[in-house]
C-alpha cells in the first residue's frame, strides 16, 4: 500500500514536471516564432502571394499614396454612415460628393495607374458616389442605404480584382 502511494506521488511529480516543461517549451516556441517572423519581415522584402488579383505594379511611393487614398475613402464611408444614422442627409450628401465623388482630382488619379479596367472601375465608383450624394438629398433612409450599398459594391469589386 505504501509502495502504491509512493508510485502515485512519483507519477504525479513526473507528470507535473513534464507538462510544465512542455508548456514552457511551447511558450518559448511561440515567442521565438514571433521574433523570427519580425526578423524576417525586416530583413527580407515582403513576398507577394499570387491570390489571382491583378497587380497594379506600383512603386513604393505610389503604394503609399494609394493606401492613403483608400483609407481616406474608408473614413468618408464611415463618416457617411454616422451622418445617416443621425439622419443628417445634407452633410452626408456633401461628404459623398466632396470626398468620394468624381472630382477632377479623382478622375486624374484613376487614370494615373495605367490600367484601363482599374480606371473604368474607379470612375464608375466615383460616379456612383455622385448619384449617392443626390439620393441623400431625398432624405429617404432606405434609398440612401441602397445607394451606399451600391457604392460599396464597387469597393468590394475593386479590392477583389486588384492589388497593389
Amino acid at each position: 500500500m505504501k509502495r502504491i502511494r509512493i508510485t502515485i506521488i512519483i507519477a504525479l511529480a513526473v507528470s507535473t514536471v513534464f507538462f510544465t516543461a512542455c508548456g514552457d517549451k511551447l511558450k518559448e516556441t511561440k515567442e521565438e516564432k514571433i521574433i523570427s517572423e519580425k526578423t524576417v519581415e525586416k530583413t527580407m522584402p515582403m513576398m507577394q502571394v499570387d491570390d489571382g488579383r491583378i497587380s497594379l505594379g506600383l512603386n513604393p511611393m505610389q503604394k503609399q499614396h494609394q493606401l492613403k487614398n483608400m483609407r481616406s475613402h474608408l473614413e468618408a464611408v464611415q463618416e457617411i454612415i454616422a451622418l445617416l444614422s443621425d439622419e443628417n442627409y445634407d452633410d452626408a450628401s456633401e461628404v459623398a460628393y466632396t470626398k468620394l465623388g468624381s472630382t477632377t482630382e479623382m478622375k486624374l488619379m484613376c487614370a494615373s495607374f495605367g490600367d484601363k479596367k482599374f480606371e473604368n472601375l474607379g470612375l464608375t465608383f466615383h460616379e456612383s458616389a455622385d448619384k449617392m450624394s443626390e439620393i441623400f438629398k431625398k432624405r429617404d433612409k432606405k434609398e440612401s442605404l441602397n445607394a451606399l450599398s451600391n457604392t460599396m459594391n464597387y469597393c468590394v469589386q475593386c479590392h477583389a480584382t486588384f492589388r497593389q
